[in-house]
C-alpha cells in the first residue's frame, strides 16, 4: 500500500487488515532518510550524566522543513521514553530553535513530555544548542544471575504482591497476597504491605543476605519517580513517603547494610527470560494493562534505561488513536495492550458493552476467539502485523537478539495467531531481521524462575558471617 506523510512517499508491504492506514513508524523514518542529507546529531541527558546520542540527517530546505521537524520530533521523544532523560542537545540552529519554542517547552507540541520528565529527574527542561553533540553514556549494571545465599525477591504488581524466599537459587517459600495499591491513597498501606511480605518471606530463612524488588514504573537510584501503584497518593505524600518507599521499607526492616535493589518490573521480566533462555541481549514485551518493555543487555546488565515502550510512537498515521493519559497519538500503548485489542474490535463488527471494563472487554473477544470467530481472529491478525513492523524499529534501537512476549494479550488462540502473522510478515518482509531475531513465548522454564524469584537475584549478597 502506499501511503505519505509530509511530502515523504512509504510503501507498505503488510497493511493490518483492520487498520489499512497504519503508517509503521519504521518505514517511515527509512523512506525519510532516504533523500536527507544534511547531518544533524541530537543528544538527551539523563541522571548522572549519563547520555544517549545519535547521529542522523534532515533535509534542511524550506519545502521539507514540516518532514524535518516530525522526523526530529518523533526521534527525541523515542530517545525520552526509551532512555529518559531531562536536557536535549542539538547541533542543528533550525532545529534547535524549533524544539526549544515549539515542540519541548511549557504549552509545546511536547507539553506533556515537558513535564513529565521535569517531574521524575527533578530537574528543569532544557534544550540546548551546541556545536557538537555530547557523546553517548551509559553505565548498565551487572545486575541478576545472583543466586548464592539467602535472598528475599518482591515483586509488585497492581492487583497482588508475591515474594519469595530464594536458598542458593532454590525458592524455598513464596506467597501471594492480594492488595489494592492503585486506589489507596495512604502511603502507609503501600508501606505496611511491602514490609509484611519482607518479613513474611524472611521468617522461612536462617539469614537474608539481600533484596531485590521488582515494580512498576521509573525507578532511578531505587527511588520511586513514577508509578501508577501509588495512583492514588497526593503529590505531598508522594514527596515525603513514597519516593522512598522501598529503601525505608527494606533498610527498617534488615538495617541499613542489607544489599538491595529496585528495578522496573519490565526489566526483571527480561532478566527472567534471560536466566530461562540461558542467552542474554533480551527485550520483554508484556501486552496487559498497558504495553511494559524491558531489556537486558548482551552482557547480560540492566541499563537503567526507562524502556517505556508504550509512549514511544509507533505509527506516522496522523490520524492515529490518542493516549488519554499524554494526549499523544500513535504510541504504542493503543497497539500492544488490551487497549489495541478494544479499539480494533469494533472495526471487525464485534459490539462491546460500554458498561464492561476494559479488562473484561478483552475477555468478551478472547472469548470469541476462542470460538473460532472469524471478527476475532482479524483483530489479532492485525496485532501481528503491527508487532512486526514494530519489531523492526525496536530493532533499531536495541539491535536484541530474543524477544520475550508476554502478558494476557498473548494468551490463548489469540495470542498464537498474533506470533504466527508477527513471523509471516517479519520472514515476507523483514527476512534479514527474520533471521537475526528469536521471538519467545514464556515456557515452564521461565515460570519456574518467575518474577519475585529473578528479583531476589538482582543485587550481590554479603556473606553471612
Amino acid at each position: 500500500m502506499n501511503l505519505s506523510l509530509h511530502g515523504i512517499p512509504v510503501e507498505v508491504g503488510h497493511s493490518p487488515v483492520l487498520d489499512p492506514a497504519f503508517l509503521p513508524m519504521h518505514l517511515f523514518n527509512k523512506a525519510f532518510l532516504e533523500t536527507a542529507k544534511k547531518p544533524i546529531g541530537i543528544a538527551v541527558e539523563r541522571a548522572g550524566g549519563e547520555m544517549a546520542s545519535c547521529r542522523t540527517f534532515i533535509h534542511g530546505t524550506p519545502e521539507m522543513v514540516e518532514a524535518d521537524r516530525y522526523y526530529i520530533r518523533r526521534l527525541v521523544k523515542t530517545l525520552l521514553w526509551m532512555k529518559g532523560g531531562y536536557k536535549i542537545y542539538c547541533d542543528d540552529e533550525a532545529i534547535f530553535r524549533y524544539l526549544h519554542d515549539v515542540a519541548f517547552c511549557d504549552g509545546g507540541e511536547q507539553d506533556f513530555d515537558f513535564h513529565y520528565f521535569t517531574n521524575i529527574f527533578e530537574q528543569p527542561f532544557e534544550v540546548l544548542f551546541v556545536k557538537e553533540v555530547p557523546k553517548a553514556k551509559d553505565s548498565p549494571i551487572p545486575m541478576g544471575g545472583h543466586l548464592e545465599g539467602c535472598r528475599i525477591g518482591f515483586d509488585a504488581g497492581g492487583s497482588d504482591r508475591k515474594v519469595s524466599a530464594v536458598i542458593d537459587g532454590e525458592t524455598v517459600y513464596s506467597e501471594e497476597v492480594v492488595w489494592f495499591p492503585k486506589v489507596n491513597s495512604d502511603p502507609d498501606y503501600h508501606y505496611d504491605g511491602i514490609v509484611s511480605a519482607l518479613k513474611s518471606a524472611a521468617k522461612h530463612m536462617p539469614r537474608v543476605d539481600a533484596v531485590g524488588v521488582s515494580s512498576a514504573g521509573v525507578y532511578i537510584k531505587d527511588r520511586t519517580m513514577s508509578a501508577s501503584l501509588f495512583l492514588a497518593v497526593p503529590q505531598d505524600l508522594y514527596e515525603e513517603k513514597v519516593k522512598d518507599i522501598y529503601i525505608r521499607a527494606i533498610t527498617d526492616t534488615f538495617g541499613k547494610d542489607i544489599p538491595f535493589c529496585v528495578v522496573n518490573d519490565g526489566d526483571v521480566t527480561a532478566l527472567a527470560g534471560a536466566m530461562s533462555l540461558e542467552d542474554n541481549n533480551v527485550l520483554g514485551i508484556a501486552m496487559g494493562t498497558s504495553e511494559a518493555g524491558g531489556y537486558v543487555d548482551a552482557n547480560g546488565c540492566v541499563t537503567g534505561w526507562l524502556n517505556e515502550l508504550a509512549f514511544v510512537p509507533v505509527d506516522a498515521n496522523p490520524a492515529a488513536m490518542q493516549d488519554e493519559w499524554s494526549l499523544d497519538i500513535g504510541c504504542g500503548v493503543k497497539y500492544f495492550s488490551q487497549d489495541g485489542v478494544i479499539k480494533l474490535a469494533p472495526r471487525a463488527g464485534i459490539e462491546l458493552d460500554p458498561a464492561l471494563s476494559p479488562a473484561e472487554k478483552l475477555k468478551v473477544v478472547q472469548k470469541l476467539m476462542e470460538e473460532g470467530d472469524e471478527r476475532a481472529a482479524k483483530v489479532y491478525e492485525s496485532i501481528g502485523c503491527y508487532l512486526a513492523h514494530t519489531l523492526a524499529l525496536y530493532y533499531d534501537l536495541y539491535a536484541f537478539k530474543h524477544v520475550l512476549l508476554l502478558g494476557r494479550v498473548m494468551s490463548g488462540k489469540g495470542g498464537d495467531l498474533l506470533l504466527e502473522t508477527c513471523k509471516t510478515v517479519l520472514r515476507e518482509e523483514y527476512p534479514a531481521l527474520n533471521k537475526a531475531i528469536h521471538l519467545a513465548l514464556p515456557d515452564e522454564k521461565f515460570r519456574r524462575v518467575g518474577q519475585s524469584a529473578a528479583a531476589a537475584s538482582l543485587p550481590e549478597g554479603r556473606k553471612a558471617n
